[in-house]
């Protein structure tokens, strides 16, 4: 099947309520354009440089969002454009992404990265962490950024109780900070190709598919 007839046959499955990201990494603009024509307008990049060149090409109207592990040195490249940072795994990523946005005269949406994973390969807050942090005064002086909700990847597992488990973690997690986001309906973001439909039944509001819209990645290039 072709980008467009995966686009669409996705979204018809998708609940009202959830957002879906096209994982547009390492894909050809030509991929991506079949996508924006069908429709779609939530693209998700991993890499700064790559997506630094797709925004210059591709239509201004696009939301990139930046969803790989991003370096502080690297935050200045994309705060102009930036429509949602998903991995924030870090106060010192947050204040440097913060002291960016202000130089572009704008507010940066962000979402913070909790690690819920039985993996050591994933980035995040624990969510200790991540409470002390939202309750502290270094966030409450950040003003050039917006937390818009929670971001995580489940453990690569077949078991599927304990992806369940997992991310039902991080959205009793939302529930129970919600009031310290000032965002009452915070963004949950979570679930792939592989266990998008186990998230979107354990409270996933963003899902970031690539795979089942544009076909297998090819690293080689």
């Amino acid at each position: 099947m072709s980008v467009k007839e995966n686009l669409i046959q996705l979204k018809n499955s998708l609940p009202a309520q959830v957002t879906l990201v096209a994982v547009s990494k390492t894909k050809p603009n030509a991929m991506i354009t079949e996508a924006y024509e069908a429709g779609q307008r939530d693209f998700g990049e991993n890499y700064v440089q790559e997506l630094v060149d797709k925004q210059e090409q591709l239509p201004k109207d696009i939301h990139w969002h930046f969803i790989g592990h991003l370096q502080s040195n690297k935050v200045k490249y994309i705060a102009p454009f930036v429509y949602l940072i998903h991995g924030v795994d870090s106060a010192k990523l947050l204040q440097e992404i913060n002291k960016q946005a202000l130089k572009n005269n704008r507010t940066i949406n962000c979402l913070l990265q909790i690690y819920i994973a039985q993996e050591e390969t994933k980035f995040g807050f624990s969510f200790e962490e991540c409470e002390t942090f939202l309750r502290s005064d270094v966030f409450s002086q950040l003003k050039n950024i917006k937390i818009l909700g929670f971001m995580a990847m489940a453990s690569n597992t077949e078991n599927e109780e304990q992806v369940r488990k997992e991310f039902r973690s991080l959205k009793q997690f939302a529930e129970k900070t919600s009031s310290l986001l000032h965002f009452p309906s915070s963004i949950l973001s979570y679930g792939m190709s592989s266990d998008y439909k186990i998230a979107i039944e354990e409270g996933s509001t963003m899902i970031r598919i690539g795979s089942s819209i544009f076909g297998e990645r090819s690293y080689s290039k």
